[in-house]
């Protein structure tokens, strides 16, 4: 006697389904070994620091400008105390505090530039790719002018050019980000019209163009997904190198106004002339934070590339039966 499948479960079943394909759900189920120690290590590094930009003004004891207490005027280059647990800088400024809030800029900062860099590659990328003719030489000829620049000499040029090197909190965010996006957007514009440049060939597009599909739907319905699958490895280079860049930026003086924000490049350029003077905490701490940043992303992207290439994927091994392992065990 057959009975019909309860609704309740089937819906529960295709809802773990779908759960179990998420982004990062799906890598961790198919990791195994090293590639899985390097996934949750790199996510458990990028979560704490995203919850310590979130939280940033729970978890600082002072702002990042903040110069004084209910006691006074802090002491300046104070080694770490109770008070002051990472010390404190040549200006007075409490070490701790300016690394979190650096946390909240750097987040910022890369999550502008790697959105605006996907948005603005994917879109040129596409639109060169499949119509070609002149338009397809002006962009490549541009794309490949910007690509031959150094990345952080370009950024410095163009950070100067829309705030002047030094901005407000909101502006400083914005210029860097866009300096970012100048950089990152012709490696998403080489990727996409590389892979639009196939798909266009393709039979299924054929198709759709017979059948009178119009040119933005082939674009968005049958391109887009299919052009840009290795996307995510791209991202997570590009988000540790917009730290670094970022970083470099604030080192060199074209960043973000130190009394706008708090910035982990300007900190290690402040905390050079401590260094002589045996004071390792004003360059250790912001130091520290954009390299466990740095690593946490690329371990990520290292873990994603893995999983990615069959060459590097390692497949798990399915149990042997339990029944086939007594009986041959039995027979010797």
């Amino acid at each position: 006697m057959s009975t019909a499948p309860d609704p309740v479960e089937h819906g529960a079943a295709a809802h773990e389904a779908r759960w179990k394909k998420l982004p990062l759900v799906w890598q961790l189920r198919r990791s195994v070994g090293l590639q899985r120690g390097m996934l949750i290590a790199g996510l458990v590094i990028c979560t704490v620091f995203v919850l310590m930009a979130a939280l940033a003004p729970l978890i600082a004891p002072y702002s990042f400008n903040q110069l004084s207490g209910p006691d006074g005027s802090f002491p300046r280059q104070a080694p770490p105390s109770g008070e002051f647990w990472w010390g404190t800088t040549v200006g007075g400024y409490d070490v701790f505090s300016r690394v979190v809030w650096g946390a909240q800029t750097a987040l910022l900062t890369v999550v502008l530039a790697v959105v605006a860099s996907i948005f603005l590659g994917i879109a040129l990328g596409l639109v060169s790719g499949y119509l070609g003719g002149w338009l397809d030489r002006i962009l490549v000829t541009i794309a490949d002018a910007v690509y031959a620049f150094p990345s952080l000499l370009l950024a410095i040029v163009v950070s100067i050019i829309i705030s002047g090197g030094q901005s407000s909190f909101l502006g400083g965010i914005a210029a860097a980000a866009i300096s970012i996006t100048v950089v990152f957007v012709p490696q998403y514009f080489r990727v996409v019209r590389a892979e639009t440049v196939r798909l266009k060939a393709e039979a299924f597009v054929e198709s759709a163009r017979v059948l009178g599909a119009s040119t933005p739907r082939i674009l968005s319905r049958h391109v887009l997904r299919n052009a840009t699958r290795s996307l995510p490895l791209i991202v997570t280079l590009n988000a540790s190198e917009a730290i670094l860049t970022l970083a470099g930026l604030g080192f060199l003086g074209f960043g973000i106004n130190p009394t706008a924000a708090a910035e982990w490049g300007y900190d290690l350029n402040r905390a050079i002339s401590d260094v002589a003077s045996g004071i390792w905490w004003t360059g250790v701490f912001p130091g520290a934070a954009i390299v466990l940043l740095v690593l946490g992303i690329t371990l990520v992207g290292e873990s994603l590339n893995d999983l990615s290439d069959p060459r590097l994927r390692i497949r798990r091994r399915p149990p042997r039966p339990r029944r086939v392992a007594t009986a041959m065990k039995g027979a010797a």
